[in-house]
């Protein structure tokens, strides 16, 4: 895949259980204050070395505030190899009113 795919939260759910990695591009202060459970905060600094680390074959899904900005990620992190690669449509606010269960403060985790 040298393209991105947008999915809406059910899907994106269906594939974490399958043992997708979920990213989240907000800022830090956001991401502390709440984001999916288990995702991990990609910004400029962690990039490079997340990229350099990760499975490439791994399904990968790109999370920001309402599904805008993740979709550049997406397309960016597809450029760079990554072979699976969704943007999370309604990104994580819908996330959020989906499935309030699956959410975590980082003092939660």
């Amino acid at each position: 895949m040298t393209e991105f795919k947008r999915i809406p939260p059910q899907q994106a759910q269906q594939l974490r259980e399958q043992g997708a990695v979920v990213v989240d591009i907000r800022d830090p202060q956001s991401f502390a204050l709440g984001h999916i459970t288990g995702s991990r905060h990609l910004d400029n600094h962690s990039l490079h070395d997340f990229i350099s680390h990760a499975d490439l074959d791994q399904p990968l899904i790109v999370s920001c505030y309402h599904g805008n900005s993740s979709q550049s990620a997406a397309a960016y992190l597809a450029g760079q190899g990554f072979s699976e690669v969704y943007s999370l449509d309604g990104g994580f606010e819908l996330w959020r009113a989906t499935y309030p269960e699956q959410t975590s403060r980082a003092a939660d985790e």
